[in-house]
């Protein structure tokens, strides 16, 4: 039988709204692998366990009282988020020392899509210093590398999402891109990543969408995943 992490985002979804695979089940799954593996590709620069149970437990609750018709499309499927995106209450550093300790006071746009679609938030993936340079190596978390090759660079500013998909830390991760950053590490992690049109998905409501030049978007280990 395949392992939990074999299966895309999109199976997994479907094995949880059939209620053969459990929310917590597939959680406990991921934060066991992040715990034995990260360490060698560093994906991610903080990992949100306690608050990643506690969204799959209450996954199940509604898994068990609603209408699986009614369910959100990928509900209980564990997602990690870019660290230059902010998600309320949970520390982000932007990839940088000056604000190791910064703690977001709200959710960016895309987060609450994210909520909305019935995502787990496993963690923050690592990121370059403020998500400039097109490698990441910041001075808050290891480097980025790429599973394929531990001696090479995962690329960036989305270098930890795509370690993390690569390295089966995750079945899915969000990242954004405005010269490259979704599409290098995808390259050189061996995946797939998607950087979504200008002005599809807002960067608000803290960072404004800079002048049209960064966007939203997705890694994964498939083009379904990623639509």
């Amino acid at each position: 039988m395949a392992e939990l992490h074999d299966m895309s985002a999109g199976e997994q979804a479907q094995a949880v709204r059939r209620r053969e695979l459990s929310p917590v089940e597939l959680v406990r799954h991921y934060l066991d692998r992040v715990e034995r593996l990260d360490k060698q590709v560093g994906a991610f620069v903080t990992v949100t366990a306690d608050l990643a149970l506690e969204q799959a437990r209450a996954a199940e609750l509604l898994l068990a009282a609603a209408d699986r018709n009614d369910l959100p499309p990928v509900h209980g499927v564990p997602l990690a988020v870019k660290d230059l995106t902010q998600v309320a209450g949970v520390r982000c550093t932007y990839g940088a020392a000056v604000f190791a300790d910064g703690v977001a006071p709200v959710d960016d746009h895309v987060v609450t899509l994210l909520r909305r679609a019935g995502t787990v938030l496993l963690g923050k993936t690592n990121t370059p210093e403020l998500g400039l340079p097109c490698y990441t190596e910041p001075d808050v978390a290891p480097p980025a590398r790429t599973p394929w090759d531990l001696t090479r660079t995962a690329g960036g500013s989305s270098g930890g999402a795509a370690a993390a998909v690569a390295a089966g830390l995750v079945p899915f991760a969000h990242g954004s891109d405005g010269g490259g950053s979704i599409r290098i590490p995808a390259a050189c992690c061996g995946i797939v990543g998607l950087k979504t049109c200008r002005g599809r998905v807002s960067n608000g409501p803290i960072l404004g969408d800079l002048n049209g030049l960064g966007g939203n978007g997705a890694l994964a280990r498939s083009v379904a995943d990623v639509a």
